[in-house]
């Protein structure tokens, strides 16, 4: 809003020019989000106490977790806000693919809503039924793919498929890029989901995986870079630095509330936008397969689940003394700041790991 209000005046005064660069409206969008998150919490978290809207603890998880139990939740309301909020007002808002990943963000936050809410309601830690949930999240990705592959065939996209590590591995994957966009976005969004189990362990590893797609995002869109790069070229697709940046802004603005002891959670309305933001923006920058690199521990604590399951429904027998991952860690004697401090290291070292593969081609 304000790159549309106040750029067309550049010509008039020259110092709106900076209006015009990517770079600037990411770092204004991503301290207004900051701002935002650290304005309106105090407020948020009086209004959750106020209307008893409070974490309700499964039975099942470690028996330390129960003392948080009331702690306001459904605080991905703030990030929510203070995320899209500054992407309407610094991103060039006739781009595609900001709306996309806009869209797609606020849709997914939906459905985390509607499970939040029946949680609170029921006061069991049961909200949508998972099928039901699945579905929904399916539906939304089904229409993500379906818009992409419109894109595509007006020139504004590709379906091909880049591989980290190799050139000239882009198979094009036609109208199967549809399946694999539901595929990305739902288990991302599930992903990040089963790692919001600690403190501050979910928001700060999403501003590191954040952070390094704003700068994948920012190469992405700029021609140079990624002919250097040898990655796939957009020219409209930079304006989602300006998203990103939001997203590392919010993030971090929520995790001073969410810090350990959190003040906050973020609950499912939360934690299903932010991983659904993350594969939307790997889809359409063409890094959905870095996406796993960028976001490892996402990807370690999702199969520590998978893994778990798996072993116990074929052999009766546990793999991990509790899964998520990082109940396992509190189980064999870490701290809770422990844990998340060490998972946040390991989050960095993937992101720079992810940035370093794209000259390893």
């Amino acid at each position: 809003m304000l790159f549309h209000l106040l750029y067309p005046f550049h010509t008039q005064l020259s110092a709106l020019n900076v209006i015009g660069y990517i770079t600037f409206r990411t770092a204004a969008a991503s301290l207004s989000a900051l701002a935002i998150s650290l304005l309106l919490g105090p407020g948020m978290i009086r209004a959750l106490r106020g209307f008893q809207i409070g974490q309700v603890i499964r039975q099942e998880g470690p028996t330390s977790h129960r003392a948080k139990a009331g702690t306001p939740t459904m605080g991905g309301l703030l990030i929510l806000t203070a995320a899209l909020a500054p992407t309407l007002l610094w991103a060039d808002l006739t781009n595609v693919y900001v709306w996309i990943a806009v869209g797609t963000t606020a849709a997914f936050g939906g459905i985390g809503f509607v499970d939040d809410y029946l949680k609170i309601v029921r006061k069991d830690h049961h909200g949508l039924w998972p099928r039901y949930k699945l579905a929904a999240q399916l539906l939304i990705a089904l229409i993500v793919g379906l818009v992409l592959l419109l894109l595509q065939q007006q020139g504004l996209y590709s379906t091909r498929l880049v591989f980290p590590f190799f050139k000239w591995l882009i198979p094009d994957l036609g109208w199967w890029y549809v399946p694999f966009t539901m595929i990305v976005l739902a288990s991302w969004s599930n992903a990040v989901n089963l790692t919001d189990g600690l403190d501050g362990l979910a928001v700060s590893t999403f501003a590191v995986a954040a952070a390094a797609f704003t700068a994948l995002a920012y190469v992405t869109g700029h021609r140079v870079f990624a002919e250097y790069l040898l990655i796939v070229h957009f020219p409209g697709v930079g304006e989602l630095t300006v998203f990103c940046g939001s997203l590392v802004g919010a993030a971090l603005g929520f995790l001073w509330y969410n810090a350990y002891p959190a003040e906050i959670f973020m609950g499912d309305v939360g934690s299903l936008a932010l991983g659904a933001a993350l594969g939307t923006v790997a889809t359409l920058i063409k890094q959905e397969l870095l996406l796993v690199i960028v976001g490892g521990v996402f990807v370690i604590e999702a199969l520590s689940v998978v893994v778990q399951v798996a072993s116990f429904k074929s052999t009766g027998k546990r793999v991990f003394k509790m899964a998520p991952l990082h109940h396992h860690f509190e189980l064999i004697g870490w701290s809770e700041p422990k844990v998340i401090a060490r998972f946040v290291i390991v989050a960095i070292i993937f992101a720079l790991f992810s940035l370093a593969t794209l000259k390893l081609r």
